[in-house]
């Protein structure tokens, strides 16, 4: 859908577009260039290295890890088994908006938690308050700009990012909007489950949605995630 005045950069497919008028097949979302290769797991990578901030700052979790806790606590399942079973119910709620998965959604589930478990012991102890806050806004920042690389390398999303996409290829709403209800609403799941929330899980519900939004137009957002 073409953007609104003033609003996020479209996540609607321009090669999907050219099709309907000229006959000209989209990108596939398996097959890539390495430009497009190196442009996706950068991206997933930056993305991975801002969680693995934003776990270090110790100022509470995302809300998709808040949630899992919560289903946790009031099941005999792991957070991480529960992490995985979400990520099923998830990837279910991409038929209705007819998203479809890429090898970015493999290289997704994958690249990220390697990018943690590689950065995270790097990664100092800020000590102080002050210093975690902004060690927590940088994560929050780098995962906003690393959404923004992998997305527009168009090798599709990763299975909770493929809300984002299909909402706002559908109904053209604002890429800010549609992230911050997402995350808003598993925020208050999660809650109500008995998941654990701080300051960083509140700062992150507010801000990943306008990062998010700033990394695609930083990128050139306009080629969106087919």
């Amino acid at each position: 859908m073409p953007d609104r005045a003033g609003a996020s950069p479209s996540l609607e497919s321009p090669g999907a577009a050219v099709g309907a008028a000229d006959g000209v097949v989209a990108p596939s979302r398996w097959r890539t260039s390495p430009g497009r290769l190196v442009i996706l797991l950068s991206g997933l990578w930056l993305f991975g290295s801002g969680d693995a901030l934003l776990l270090a700052a110790g100022l509470g979790n995302a809300p998709w890890t808040v949630l899992a806790e919560g289903v946790a606590g009031r099941t005999p399942l792991s957070v991480g088994i529960a992490t995985l079973l979400i990520g099923a119910v998830v990837l279910l709620g991409w038929v209705p908006l007819r998203e479809r998965p890429g090898l970015g959604t493999v290289c997704n589930v994958v690249v990220i938690g390697l990018a943690i478990d590689v950065m995270l012991p790097l990664v100092p102890d800020p000590g102080a308050f002050g210093a975690r806050g902004v060690q927590a806004l940088a994560g929050i920042a780098a995962v906003g700009l690393g959404s923004g690389l992998y997305l527009t390398a168009a090798l599709g999303p990763g299975p909770r990012d493929g809300w984002m996409t299909g909402l706002c290829r559908r109904y053209g709403w604002p890429v800010w909007r549609v992230r911050l209800g997402i995350e808003a609403a598993v925020l208050a799941l999660g809650w109500l489950l008995g998941g654990t929330i701080g300051l960083g899980t509140v700062a992150y519900t507010l801000l990943i949605g306008f990062a998010v939004d700033a990394g695609l137009r930083l990128v050139g957002g306009t080629r969106g995630a087919r």
